[in-house]
């Protein structure tokens, strides 16, 4: 286990995101290059505004993906080629690929630029790894399917100089490697080139054909089946495992989340691996690391695959509904040392004297009471009502810009009072 090599790696959509990687502790971050993701209604980065991205990462001295892993067609070559040489330009660090036509044309235009192949190249063995590498790959994302005991099969059979990354938090596709045609075959968007209406995620009943108006239940509840439905994925208690199966990077997914769900996971994954570092014989993380991957939405979480075939246990057939024990109430603008107010943009409805959970930008969860709530003219308010309003707060402690203050939902507060 090399231990210096451990990376940990964020998800960007837009530069607010990658600011909050930066910010909370990420060694790396990825972002959709010009349309050629698979997150088409993210951000395109390009122009400028890759230009951005660029100075960013500077920022916060951590590297920047560039992913360009939809599936290939041959008119997309040009756009290919634009979006290469600019990121090469400006000083990306990587890009990833999924296309092994784009994997040699990338090393013709520009044989210095690391390739990193995604996990939509489900990648399954060793051979197809070293194959990769040969080509001219730094790195294999490795398909969500494998277990740790063939991850560890793979890294004692490819050559040590290849880097294999692996998701460890988010979303699982429930189909192979993400290669999904249930979205552009029911609605038109080709969930390949970026496009996902999330089908999977919708709620089924099972017709006769003779039958049509008497539908038939398949499991889940009285209200029909999520069948496709998956489980979302949490190793944050497994990095150890990950690590001594060979993994060097780990990947947060999530561009289409929010700054918020950026912050918490990459903020809980960067003390995970930095606690793993320290003593990497006695991985073990107290509850309030462990406590912060429950304080974002998120679906019921499951390990994957890498215990093996998780079966039923990686669905949630009754419901799509999301777990949401906390909601993000607003972001820390600035601190008047001399009144001691803290100023804070509002991003979801809260009260005069709410118990807040503050997460500091080093990391840190503090209860906080908003006490004497005030709007911009310094006039009382109840509430804060309005979302982006700047408001601000009694507070004696100067919590550092872009610190997230979010609060207990309402119904999870009376439950802990029964």
């Amino acid at each position: 286990m090399n231990l210096e090599k451990l990376e940990l790696l964020s998800p960007a959509g837009d530069l607010e995101k990658l600011e909050t990687a930066g910010v909370y502790g990420a060694d790396a971050a990825y972002i959709g290059l010009n349309g050629l993701s698979l997150r088409a209604p993210q951000q395109l980065f390009s122009g400028d505004y890759l230009q951005k991205a660029i100075e960013i990462k500077k920022k916060y001295n951590m590297k920047l993906y560039g992913a360009c892993n939809m599936v290939m067609r041959d008119g997309d070559f040009a756009t290919l080629e634009k979006a290469i040489r600019e990121a090469y330009e400006l000083g990306i660090d990587a890009v990833i690929a999924s296309d092994i036509g784009a994997l040699c044309l990338i090393k013709k235009w520009c044989p210095d630029m690391e390739v990193h192949m995604s996990t939509q190249a489900n990648i399954l063995n060793s051979v197809a790894c070293n194959t990769y590498y040969n080509m001219g790959a730094k790195r294999v994302v490795l398909a969500r399917e494998l277990t740790l005991e063939e991850i560890a099969t793979i890294r004692a059979n490819t050559n040590p100089d290849l880097d294999l990354e692996a998701f460890c938090h988010g979303a699982m596709c429930i189909s192979y490697s993400g290669r999904c045609l249930l979205s552009a075959y029911m609605t038109g968007r080709d969930s390949n080139r970026g496009e996902c209406a999330q089908p999977c995620r919708w709620k089924y009943k099972l017709y006769e054909e003779k039958r049509p108006n008497y539908p038939f239940t398949i499991g889940g509840s009285e209200n029909g089946t999520y069948i496709m439905n998956a489980k979302d994925m949490c190793m944050i208690e497994h990095l150890d495992k990950m690590a001594q199966a060979g993994i060097t990077s780990f990947k947060i997914e999530g561009r289409m989340k929010t700054p918020y769900y950026v912050a918490v996971t990459t903020n809980a994954y960067r003390k995970a691996l930095d606690i793993l570092k320290k003593d990497p014989e006695h991985y073990n993380l107290p509850e309030e690391v462990l406590s912060e991957v429950n304080k974002v939405s998120h679906r019921e979480y499951c390990k994957g695959f890498y215990f093996g075939n998780p079966y039923a246990d990686g669905q949630l057939v009754h419901t799509s509904d999301y777990v949401r024990d906390y909601t993000l109430v607003g972001v820390v603008t600035d601190y008047d040392s001399e009144n001691k107010r803290l100023y804070i943009e509002q991003r979801n409805k809260f009260y005069r004297d709410d118990i807040l959970d503050v997460l500091t930008t080093e990391g840190e969860s503090v209860l906080l009471p908003a006490r004497d709530l005030r709007n911009p003219d310094g006039e009382a308010m109840e509430s804060a009502p309005h979302a982006q309003q700047i408001v601000s707060i009694a507070c004696d402690t100067p919590f550092p810009k872009n610190s997230m203050l979010r609060r207990k939902c309402k119904w999870q507060e009376d439950s802990s009072n029964r």
